[in-house]
């Protein structure tokens, strides 16, 4: 999505920042786990095909991705080597024509060392505040594997609820609908999230 090709968003844990083709080589090795593939229902590519995808993904309008960066490293190293900050991404899916209002968030903590401490919430966290206020999204859904225990235990904290099961896919579909309650419970919690503009030289010519 080129909305965000230009934005970085800094919180407490995690930086989240537009993936550009810098995060390619190690997104792909991040992929060759098969672990990795089946929590995130995701082929294996090359990676001539993961630069294709992250061009796609800049330019598809129904999608919006961030790379999810260690705070803490990013902070000690100022910023210049992402590559060795990520952790993981996240990204909203605007796929349903019927109803702009909704998207479908799914995060990935791909560093196992970086898994239980609260990144991928805060994540999710920061994902849905840039979708309601920069997108108007007022409707979140997560389609999660049945054997992912700790991510539905995670989206129910964010008080997402089950909403149906497929046996097919074998995955549970939670959703977390924004009524206005919801809405300044989530900006209480993000209170703290600065929108920045992302590094010069970062952004990728058209």
């Amino acid at each position: 999505m080129r909305l965000n090709q230009n934005i970085l968003l800094l919180g407490k844990k995690v930086v989240l920042v537009p993936y550009t083709s810098e995060h390619v080589p190690r997104y792909h090795e991040w992929m060759k786990s098969e672990e990795l593939r089946r929590l995130t229902a995701s082929e294996p590519l090359t990676l001539e095909q993961e630069y294709a995808m992250q061009r796609s993904w800049r330019e598809d309008a129904d999608k919006c991705t961030f790379i999810v960066l260690d705070a803490e490293k990013w902070q000690a190293q100022s910023g210049t080597s992402e590559e060795s900050c990520m952790v993981g991404d996240v990204n909203l899916f605007l796929t349903d024509l019927g109803d702009p209002s909704l998207g479908e968030i799914e995060v990935m903590i791909a560093e196992p060392s970086c898994r239980g401490q609260g990144l991928g919430t805060e994540a999710v966290l920061m994902m849905m505040l840039y979708g309601v206020t920069r997108l108007g999204l007022t409707k979140f859904e997560a389609k999660i594997g049945q054997g992912n225990e700790p991510s539905i235990r995670m989206f129910r904290k964010l008080h997402f609820e089950q909403v149906a099961v497929s046996s097919v896919f074998q995955e549970v579909t939670l959703r977390l609908m924004m009524s206005e309650p919801e809405r300044q419970w989530l900006l209480e919690q993000t209170s703290y999230v600065q929108e920045k503009p992302y590094r010069e030289g970062a952004s990728e010519p058209c």
